[in-house]
């Protein structure tokens, strides 16, 4: 990729983000994004995600320098469960935990994405994704695939954990990681069109 043929700065180490930007036809260059990801005291899961996706942004637009033409798109993803904020599973016992705690219920997933560039903007997805009832054998399987260590509330439902699911109402993408329709439109606004 020469040094002008990409779309984005994508401040992310997700995986998952950044299938997801190829499947719309979207060129990136990844930056680092180590910025600490710990809710405040009394905020919000929603005031949360949108916090993360825009410090993200601008940690990596901070990264480049602003004299840089191009934008940087940053994004959070939060599960959420009695309005706790489920990260990622430190552990077995509290990966096991999580997904008890999904277990028969249904939940919410909010996914923001921001794009820092000439302008700031932010979109922000609430998806509920609802589990049918799991035994505790598998949730012990589900665990040994290996699958839940890197995922927010320990499941990823483009994977094993599809057969949990007995509904989604929202995006599928945003449960990924990354709202499309959202981040589509927060590109498209900055002239760059996806699928050209």
């Amino acid at each position: 990729m020469s040094a002008d043929d990409f779309d984005i700065y994508l401040a992310s180490a997700s995986p998952r983000r950044r299938e997801l930007l190829a499947q719309i036809g979207i060129r990136y260059r990844l930056l680092r994004s180590d910025i600490p990801e710990i809710p405040a005291a009394g905020e919000t899961a929603q005031d949360f995600v949108i916090r993360m996706a825009l410090e993200k942004a601008q940690a990596g637009k901070g990264y480049i320098g602003a004299d840089k033409p191009k934008p940087v798109l940053g994004a959070d993803t939060a599960v959420v469960v009695d309005n706790k904020i489920l990260g990622k599973p430190q552990n077995k016992e509290h990966g096991l935990a999580m997904l008890e705690s999904l277990s028969g219920r249904t939940h919410e997933v909010m996914s923001a994405v921001a794009l820092v560039g000439e302008k700031t903007d932010i979109r922000l997805n609430i998806s509920k994704v609802s589990f049918r009832q799991t035994s505790a054998y598998e949730r012990e399987g589900y665990w040994q695939t290996g699958e839940p260590n890197d995922k927010a509330g320990a499941y990823g439902i483009q994977g094993i954990a599809a057969i949990f699911i007995s509904g989604l109402e929202g995006s599928y993408s945003a449960v990924m990681g990354l709202p499309l329709y959202e981040t589509a439109e927060l590109l498209e606004q900055a002239g760059i069109k996806p699928l050209r």
